[in-house]
């Protein structure tokens, strides 16, 4: 009923919207006499943040059409290696002859947004790695007839990405994917050691999230999983591809993210209107851009939302060592080819400190050589992946970790 609801509140705000952009494309002309005076560019901030945040968004592009090699540009296309129903293997394919660098497989994120939100993470490997991603699909698409999507899928999907890529690769997991890449690198030194990736990164990541606890832990803790359920668990409405398929929706995902800090995006928007008024494009188009990847969001199966937060939150299964897939103990001390590097940061208030360093607990039977963590200081959640501190201090840890360990 939730989601139905949304979607009457987003057709019916769509007249006041055409009647914005028609205004806007009055009142913003280079012909209007009234253009440059104090009320008229008040007038064009109000409608221009009106239309801004009522837009409805859709999955951005990367838009990564080349990458600086040697000094020089080299174009880059994105080519489908492996096609899914729910999430494909994506690659960047660069224009270069360059069989020597290393195969980096980038896990994305099924937490609401689009793999797109690692566009600054992939910037940053394709100069000298050749750059994989899992380009995970929206649930709303997903026709109901279709097959489920759980956490036992996801890690099925992660094994087969690793089979088509080879053992030469690395992971790099972004968040929630540090636990299902942690079990399917388990499983697979387990099963076939000969087919394990060389290593694995694991940036922000809740492996145990007894530790470091925050608001995100506090607030699972405080329900049960009938909880989560029966309050964020909804059908897509009719007019979608998904129809009827029971999701968590996206808009809730960044209903609770926003509402962690909501002081802070209100400030942020309030800078944004001010920008419009004054004219500064290049301060606007900045925090414009963060503020359209982030509201880009996408729906999550029910069944895999509902298994994460059971096994990841609330029984806390990796560490207790009671992990399972498909029915096996998925066993950490198996891990034994695969290298493992964990990266916090010291602000980060989705993953606490602590969470994603609990991988070299459980992995006992890993050398003290082929393991390494690193803590960023002064870095929030979204800094460990993107942005300035990420470029010029972490992505140089985790190449220099895959260097080590090819």
């Amino acid at each position: 009923m939730l989601y139905a609801l949304y979607e009457m509140q987003r057709a019916s705000l769509a007249p006041m919207r055409m009647f914005a952009n028609s205004a806007l494309t009055v009142l913003d002309r280079p012909t209007n006499p009234w253009r440059p005076t104090a009320l008229s560019r008040v007038a064009v901030a109000a409608l221009d943040s009106f239309e801004h945040t009522t837009r409805s968004f859709g999955k951005p592009e990367f838009g990564l059409d080349h990458t600086i090699i040697d000094g020089a540009p080299v174009a880059v296309t994105e080519e489908i290696i492996v096609e899914r129903t729910w999430g494909n293997l994506l690659h960047f394919k660069r224009e270069t002859d360059r069989p020597n660098d290393p195969k980096l497989l980038l896990v994305a994120p099924m937490s609401g947004h689009y793999a797109t939100l690692l566009r600054g993470t992939v910037q940053a490997f394709l100069p000298d790695h050749d750059v994989y991603i899992t380009d995970w699909h929206d649930a709303r698409d997903i026709p109901i007839m279709a097959p489920g999507f759980d956490l036992d899928d996801y890690i099925d999907y992660i094994m087969d990405f690793v089979r088509v890529l080879g053992p030469s690769c690395h992971l790099v997991a972004v968040c929630q994917p540090a636990v299902p890449v942690f079990a399917a690198v388990a499983l697979m030194n387990a099963r076939e050691p000969e087919a394990a990736p060389r290593g694995m990164t694991l940036i922000g990541g809740p492996i145990d999230t007894r530790e470091g606890m925050t608001a995100v832990n506090t607030f699972a803790e405080k329900h049960d999983l009938a909880w989560f359920e029966r309050s964020v668990i909804h059908r897509v409405p009719f007019g979608h591809k998904g129809f009827m398929r029971r999701v968590y929706p996206g808009f809730l995902q960044l209903a609770g993210f926003m509402a962690m800090n909501m002081e802070r995006h209100m400030d942020a928007h309030w800078k944004m209107f001010m920008h419009l008024v004054e004219g500064d494009g290049e301060s606007l188009d900045s925090k414009r851009a963060f503020y359209t990847e982030y509201r880009s969001v996408m729906d999550l199966s029910a069944e895999f939302y509902l298994q994460t937060i059971q096994k990841v939150f609330l029984e806390h299964s990796l560490p207790r060592g009671v992990f399972e897939h498909r029915g096996e103990i998925v066993d950490a001390g198996a891990i034994r080819v695969t290298a493992l590097q964990t990266i916090e940061g010291e602000r980060d208030d989705i993953s606490g400190i602590g969470q994603t360093r609990a991988a070299h607990a459980i992995a006992t039977n890993l050398p003290d050589s082929m393991r390494e963590h690193y803590e960023q200081p002064g870095v929030g959640h979204y800094g460990l992946f993107n942005g300035r501190r990420f470029n010029s201090d972490i992505a140089p840890k985790i190449k220099a970790f895959i260097a080590a360990h090819r």
